[in-house]
């Protein structure tokens, strides 16, 4: 029995259904539904699939992918096929052709997709002995197919025919070529079959599709506000960040000082909360000894995203004289003194050992804006969303187990007021629980993951369960936000570590003078201070609220003969810890001078001439285009008011 079959068996009408969903697995309504699937379609686990729901968009951009291959094998047959998945928005297809393909062939190629498109196609699925498949592509010369086909355990394979074009595939595929929806051809790059570098370079097409042209025009669209928001982009026009790869580094950022200022403000609100909280504030090293990598486990386990080892070298490197020429050799070696830290914890732990705690010490809570390196790979460094040396606002926990609960329930707490404060309404919460291996007793993860849950469902918040994804020292909560394009971002984290406290012989003393176990919760709100800078940068697009805006104010005088007045303004806001800036450059046209500081996203212009000198005025240009003339006491008191933290901004 196909899809197509128990479709009929139901009475159902195949207008608009491209496939089934049985017992969680798709079909289309090609292939076989096996034996092994009776019971969920006698227990009514179906559900039928149509071309606007995701699992139909989906198979149809698996056919895109057929239709690309066909529409360049028919305009340049002598090309050789390899593999053609989709993506998150589209699909894309490998070939083999020594020359490539240019940008005008992409054009050529996308209207024969269209022309194929028209030609509705009847799509077929049939099966071949995989020796008999071989044969068949050795004889045309596929020899990227022959490789994949020597990689498949079945004797038996699958293809899909259109028309004169057939293409090894497991499917699932759409009934006909008319259904392909609305495609477009984007870009074009080099890879290696299957990442191989012994094997010859293909091409990759890439391509988009939707199921309607409206779709496809949103998505270009949602490209283009995409583009506008770039935090790289807004970073270097309203100068808050540098990024010099040839000088300093790639992913090593440099806060410039509008980008500073705005940093500030984020970490003083920070800090004011969490010492509210009952948080200690500690600084810790950027270095330590190897030997403490070693006993937290870092060098074993995460030694790829850690920065080469230092050794120190001289005649006696342990006696060195003041002035001495020495050579500092980068590289791992066995035995070296240091190493750049990738994390903060072990620090936070030797700080709860430097004496002897109690259970009236408990919880113990140490946070530290903490600037940490790891080196990720150059290929996938973009901006501040992944660099090498960033700073967390990272914060431990040290806790006795019946105290997990509410300890996750205040952190949460906090990180809805900071989400909140920033504009980020919409996030959703995994709650992650035991992987196969794991440290820790059954005993504490049951505690553990039950504490976890509680404290999500006392704080009100919307979760999923994600099983099997905690880390292997202990369950852990997610937190993604949505920005106002959609897009989703991992933020905050709440991790319960069993594993740390042992390595380091972490105790607290009991009320019996006994010493137990601590437990660790390692947690932080924004995560990394650039990753969620490049974040708000992209989610306001360099509109930020009142209160964190680098420069409140611009003072803008309008002739010569205001300019006293105008400094006499910036000085009085200025007395009130407004941000301002002064703009005398009389002998331009205001029009422009307003528009210059809308571009650099300044939220109040006070634009002062004549008349608002003898009268002892201001007037108040908001952004968005708002104008009122105010007394100076009146105007000062409506900034203030519109620059507080909690204004709602």
């Amino acid at each position: 029995m196909t899809g197509k079959d128990f479709l009929e068996n139901l009475g159902l009408s195949e207008e608009g259904i491209i496939g089934v969903k049985i017992g969680g697995r798709v079909f289309d309504l090609h292939t076989p539904i096996p034996a092994e699937f009776l019971n969920d379609i006698s227990s009514g686990n179906v559900k039928p699939i149509t071309l606007d729901s995701p699992e139909g968009i989906d198979i149809m951009r698996h056919s895109c992918a057929h239709a690309l291959a066909q529409a360049v094998k028919r305009l340049f047959p002598e090309t050789k096929l390899s593999v053609g998945p989709t993506t998150e928005n589209g699909f894309f297809y490998d070939f083999y052709r020594p020359n490539g393909f240019t940008e005008e062939d992409l054009k050529k190629i996308e209207e024969e997709m269209k022309k194929i498109k028209q030609e509705n196609l009847k799509i077929r699925r049939f099966e071949m002995k995989k020796e008999d498949a071989i044969k068949m592509y050795e004889e045309k010369g596929e020899i990227f197919k022959v490789e994949i086909l020597k990689g498949i355990p079945e004797d038996t394979v699958s293809f899909y025919e259109q028309g004169e074009f057939s293409d090894l595939c497991r499917g699932p595929h759409v009934p006909s070529t008319d259904m392909i929806g609305a495609f477009k051809l984007v870009s074009i790059s080099a890879v290696h079959f299957k990442g191989d570098e012994s094997y010859p370079m293909l091409t990759r097409i890439y391509g988009v599709a939707f199921p309607k042209e409206e779709d496809l025009k949103r998505y270009f669209e949602h490209l283009e506000e995409i583009k506008r928001r770039d935090h790289r982009k807004l970073g270097r026009e309203l100068e808050l960040f540098l990024i010099d790869e040839d000088e300093i580094g790639p992913g090593l950022v440099i806060w410039l000082p509008k980008g500073a200022k705005i940093r500030r403000l984020i970490e003083d609100e920070w800090l004011k909360i969490h010492e509210k909280k009952g948080y200690k504030l500690v600084y810790t090293p950027h270095i330590a000894k190897v030997n403490l990598w070693k006993t937290s486990g870092h060098l074993d386990y995460y030694r790829k995203f850690m920065f080469p080892q230092m050794e120190w070298k001289g005649e006696d490197k342990d006696k060195k004289k003041d002035g001495q020429d020495f050579e500092r050799e980068i590289g791992y070696y066995e035995k070296v003194p240091y190493q750049l830290k990738p994390m903060n914890c072990p620090f936070h732990i030797q700080i709860f050992k430097s004496k002897t705690r109690s259970y009236r010490d408990l919880p113990l809570r140490l946070c530290e804006f903490g600037t940490v390196y790891r080196y990720e790979r150059s290929g996938v460094l973009h901006g501040l969303l992944r660099v090498r040396g960033f700073t967390q606002d990272d914060a431990h926990i040290f806790l006795k187990l019946d105290q997990i609960e509410d300890e996750v329930a205040e952190i949460l707490d906090i990180m809805k007021y900071f989400l909140s404060l920033f504009g980020f309404k919409d996030y959703m919460v995994f709650l992650s629980t035991r992987p196969e291996e794991r440290a820790g007793t059954d005993d504490e993860w049951d505690f553990a993951e039950s504490a976890l849950k509680k404290a999500i469902e006392r704080s009100k918040m919307k979760y999923e369960i994600d099983p099997g994804e905690g880390v292997f020292y202990g369950p852990k909560i997610d937190v993604k936000i949505k920005d106002v394009l959609g897009r989703v971002w991992q933020c905050s984290t709440i991790q319960l570590d069993f594993n740390l406290p042992k390595k380091f012989s972490v105790f607290y003393i009991d009320s019996n003078n006994q010493k137990q176990n601590v437990y660790i919760i390692h947690r932080a709100i924004l995560g990394s201070i650039e990753r969620f800078f490049g974040i708000l940068i992209e989610h306001t697009a360099g509109n930020f609220p009142p209160w964190l805006a680098p420069t409140q104010c611009a003072i803008i005088s309008v002739k010569d003969t205001s300019n006293s007045y105008a400094e006499f303004v910036k000085k009085l806001l200025e007395e009130y810890s407004l941000r301002c800036e002064l703009d005398l450059s009389t002998g331009e046209r205001l029009s422009k001078r307003v528009r210059d500081w809308e571009i650099l996203k300044v939220p109040f212009m006070i634009i002062l001439g004549e008349k608002e000198r003898d009268e002892k005025k201001i007037t108040i240009r908001e952004k968005g285009g708002l104008i009122k003339t105010f007394s100076i006491e009146e105007g000062i008191n409506y900034i203030l008011e519109r620059c507080k933290v909690n204004s709602g901004e």
